[in-house]
């Protein structure tokens, strides 16, 4: 029981971690409150959108930060709850970021957050993760099938590497609590491109 509890605890930091409002503190202390970015632009508080609306070196700075939402709260995961504890703190900054409850579910798409947590919880795994993203942008020239080939070689590597119990750098022993973790981001993340689509 009190291994099921510091692992809700671990997720319940991750999650308000995750909902830290980057892009639209940002833009505000940019622009001295006259944008409010889910209101400007494509109307996704993310960097992306801020690079567009306000200017890359601003983009550049909530991308870094929310990456950084990722990092932290994978290490807080860890302090609280050991490995299993860092796989759910990171996969519960993604949701978090994506459906932050102070904002009325209304997040970004996660990517950026997505990344902060691989680097620390799936290391192995980051520079594929970035080939593949830039492939994806180069080739396909297309946000949702690039997320659709990040996310599904994502998914395949987290399964490989718990399978084959192959080192994971700095981050945690590849349990099945990888791929579970992964996935359950990966399918997040493509959630909210498919509804960010749908509008």
């Amino acid at each position: 029981m009190s291994d099921a509890l510091t692992v809700a605890a671990a997720v319940a930091v991750g999650y308000v971690v995750g909902t830290f409002p980057t892009a639209v503190l940002v833009t505000r202390l940019a622009t001295r409150g006259v944008v409010d970015i889910r209101n400007s632009g494509s109307g996704n508080p993310g960097g992306l959108n801020t690079a567009q609306v306000v200017g890359r070196w601003w983009g550049g700075v909530v991308m870094a930060i929310d990456a950084g939402k990722g990092i932290g709260a994978a290490l807080l995961g860890w302090v609280i709850a050991g490995p299993t504890g860092a796989f759910a703190g990171a996969t519960a900054a993604i949701v978090g970021h994506i459906w932050p409850v102070w904002t009325g579910f209304r997040g970004g798409k996660g990517v950026a957050t997505s990344a902060g947590t691989v680097l620390a919880v799936f290391p192995v795994f980051f520079p594929l993760d970035a080939a593949v993203a830039a492939a994806g942008a180069l080739v396909l020239r297309d946000s949702r099938r690039t997320i659709q080939a990040s996310t599904t070689v994502w998914i395949a590597a987290s399964v490989v590497w718990w399978l084959a119990d192959l080192p994971n750098l700095w981050g945690p022993h590849p349990s099945v609590a990888l791929p579970i973790s992964q996935t359950v981001g990966a399918v997040c993340i493509l959630a909210k491109f498919y509804a960010a689509r749908g509008r």
